[in-house]
């Protein structure tokens, strides 16, 4: 049952420059030590760092390396922040040498800064992804891989470099070689990881999403950008059941049209799959050929393409985000060993799938020296405390998870805390959609006191974030605790002005490594500069409705698109669903603005919790917890009962879909849904004819 309320699978060049230094003139760097003129909460800290925590913290240890280096000294985080986010990329050179890039830098931090999108991040540099990735050799664990309880095994170091040899040969042998593009559909394993690091080695472009995607969503996705390569396993394990795919691949693999399609075993039946598809070999068949030798990377520009990450595709075909190898490389190791403090030799866990950009900054700590600790299938089988085995047997340091994984545990009743030695872990990590208060009270009552949470917030727009966990500061119910450092985050109103106090827009004011290079297909860039730049010209626009509060964090209300508009109050769909959610008749709940006599109403949908059914009693309990929890406008005019609520492949609610489906328009890509069917609940119903 605990299993069916998670997601399969959870898991977000043209501008007019001519005004632009008049805007960023009046932006200075004071703007990045938070205003105090904000949301209030009085309650005490959940968590504040020790003295000896701070101390010890890698971000104190980058900071006292650039006070020697540079003489700049940092009382605070503010300081700290508003210096990362100063023009001429010094922190982002700091970060390169403390972190230890290999590679050449080139004498120029950054070229035309003034512009977004145009900046241009060591633009002389040469490097390779894959290099910084396997700088660290040895017989030490590189990966852990745990599916379910079928699979439980080890990669080393040395194994893993072998491994990325032999398909690096395999790979050159076939004629793949800088720019082309490889696309996998395939379990979170150490050979999906492996064949990454193959492709980039020799300046391929990487691709991927999940097993369990549906054949439409793999076409709307890997179809557009026309990869030489394919690879797929067999079939994979989810709540205790082998699925096989080789049915599926009969559709996808002609569709493709690729040179080579590479079948990787996870049942065990890898040569039956394979002898059934034309140009098609299993892995073991397609690496016979070649013994392990030293690896050559071809080492190409900072903004050299890595990755192409797809949007969640819910209003259209999926949108093809292209990241470089420098972008990502440089924010994940800041975010990494500055805000998460990670050394050489810890455990580090994010529970995701290929699907989901936190896989790929999962696999970046490779470049930090980490194990990385890698699970696929189900969160809750065999077993509700599977993953917390995990953590516990395997010593994790990082755990890293969704706000839905933390809700379904605290509604499952479960507390690892008092079942669970969890003393290893020092920093739980949650993104995905907005932490609810209760969630943040749940982790430190029912998984570990003395822990820093970090809620974080970005989005595969820029496969990193914009506001962090900060290791020296105090955690709040609720709170992302500030700006990422580099990330030159800001709240700003319609008006296109600095909002101190109050809802609006999150947006980023100041140029940074990883923005997309561009949009697949976007030969003008008339798509990037819609999605991220049209509302204010020259800064990032990233679609979160956000607040700060007075200690220098953040709250995000939800996507900015879905936000509600009732009487022209803009109100964000997660404060109603962080009170409704604390109720424990609802499961859930997604609500929508419906268009109703020239205005805006509010309509809650509830999934209800088992044998509960939705009467007058238990709607007027939601609306009086919703009315004094946030406010009397909060107050849905609707309020039904659903069987299920639909979600995206990384675990996302989708209002946007269910706000078409109730305004009678055809919701375009149900492809990128993990439950297309559950939109079948919000269709002619007659409670929203009144």
């Amino acid at each position: 049952m605990l299993a069916e309320t998670l997601d399969k699978h959870h898991s977000k060049i043209y501008r007019n420059p001519s005004n632009l230094s008049a805007i960023r003139h009046n932006v200075s760097v004071e703007r990045f030590h938070p205003p105090m003129d904000r949301q209030t909460n009085n309650a005490s800290p959940l968590w504040s760092p020790s003295p000896i925590q701070i101390a010890e913290s890698g971000m104190k240890r980058f900071s006292q390396w650039v006070e020697t280096r540079t003489g700049r000294l940092f009382p605070d985080y503010e300081a700290l922040h508003a210096w990362s986010c100063e023009p001429g990329g010094e922190f982002w050179d700091a970060v390169w040498d403390y972190c230890g890039i290999v590679g050449e830098k080139g004498s120029r931090i950054v070229a035309h800064e003034e512009q977004m999108p145009g900046a241009a991040y060591f633009p002389d540099a040469k490097m390779n992804f894959a290099e910084n990735l396997l700088k660290f050799d040895g017989e030490e664990d590189a990966m852990v891989f745990r599916c379910e309880d079928k699979i439980n095994r080890r990669m080393s170091r040395n194994e893993l470099r072998a491994l990325v040899s032999r398909l690096q040969q395999a790979f050159r042998a076939l004629g793949l070689g800088v720019g082309d593009r490889v696309a996998a559909m395939m379990p979170n394993m150490p050979e999906t990881i492996a064949a990454m690091l193959a492709a980039n080695s020799l300046g391929a472009i990487w691709s991927s999403c999940s097993p369990d995607f549906g054949v439409q969503g793999v076409l709307d996705r890997f179809g557009q950008i026309e990869p030489k390569l394919f690879i797929s396993c067999d079939g994979y394990w989810y709540n205790g059941k082998e699925i096989q795919i080789a049915d599926k691949l009969g559709e996808i693999v002609p569709k493709l049209s690729c040179l080579q399609t590479i079948i990787v075993p996870l049942l065990d039946n890898a040569e039956q799959t394979a002898d059934g598809l034309e140009d098609t070999l299993a892995l073991a068949d397609f690496l016979e050929p070649y013994q392990s030798r030293e690896i050559h990377f071809e080492r190409l520009g900072f903004s050299h393409p890595l990755y192409i990450l797809f949007s969640s595709g819910t209003t259209g075909v999926p949108k093809c985000i292209v990241h470089s190898q420098g972008g990502a490389l440089i924010q994940h190791l800041k975010e990494h060993q500055l805000h998460s403090g990670l050394v050489p030799g810890e455990r580090l866990f994010y529970f995701t799938t290929c699907g989901w950009m936190m896989w790929n900054w999962l696999v970046t700590g490779l470049a930090s020296g980490v194990t990385l600790m890698l699970y696929d299938g189900s969160p809750f089988a065999p077993g509700p405390g599977v993953i917390f085995d995990y953590a516990e047997s395997e010593s994790f340091a990082f755990f890293g998870t969704s706000a839905k994984f933390i809700d379904a545990v605290r509604n499952a009743g479960i507390e690892p805390a008092r079942s669970h030695d969890l003393s290893s872990v020092r920093m739980i990590c949650s993104t995905g959609s907005p932490l609810a208060p209760e969630n943040f009270e749940f982790v430190y009552s029912g998984i570990k006191k003395d822990v820093h949470l970090a809620s974080v917030s970005g989005g595969t727009d820029i496969v990193a974030c914009f506001v962090s966990g900060v290791p020296w500061k105090p955690v709040y119910s609720g709170e992302i605790q500030g700006p990422a450092l580099g990330m030159a985050a800001e709240v700003w109103g319609e008006d296109g002005k600095p909002v101190e106090a109050g809802k609006g827009e999150l947006v980023c004011t100041k140029a940074f490594p990883s923005m997309p290079i561009r949009f697949w297909n976007d030969p003008d860039g008339k798509k990037y500069h819609e999605a991220y730049f049209d509302r204010f010209e020259g800064i990032w626009c990233h679609g979160d409705f956000a607040e700060w509060t007075t200690h220098g964090g953040m709250i995000i209300h939800g996507r900015s698109d879905a936000t509600l508009n009732p009487g022209g109050v803009r109100i964000g769909t997660a404060e109603i669903y962080n009170q409704v959610e604390q109720l424990d008749a609802v499961e859930e709940g997604l609500c929508i603005g419906q268009e109703w006599q020239g205005d805006v109403r509010i309509v809650l949908f509830v999934k209800l919790a088992a044998g509960v059914e939705l009467n007058e009693d238990l709607e007027k309990e939601i609306r009086n917890k919703i009315r004094s929890g946030a406010s009397p406008r909060h107050v849905p005019a609707r309020i039904i009962a659903v069987d299920d609520i639909p979600r995206t492949k990384s675990g996302k609610i989708t209002e946007l879909a269910v706000r078409d489906v109730v305004h009678g328009r055809e919701v375009k890509n149900k492809e990128a849904l993990a439950n297309p069917g559950a939109l079948s609940n919000f269709e002619g119903l007659s409670q929203l004819q009144s």
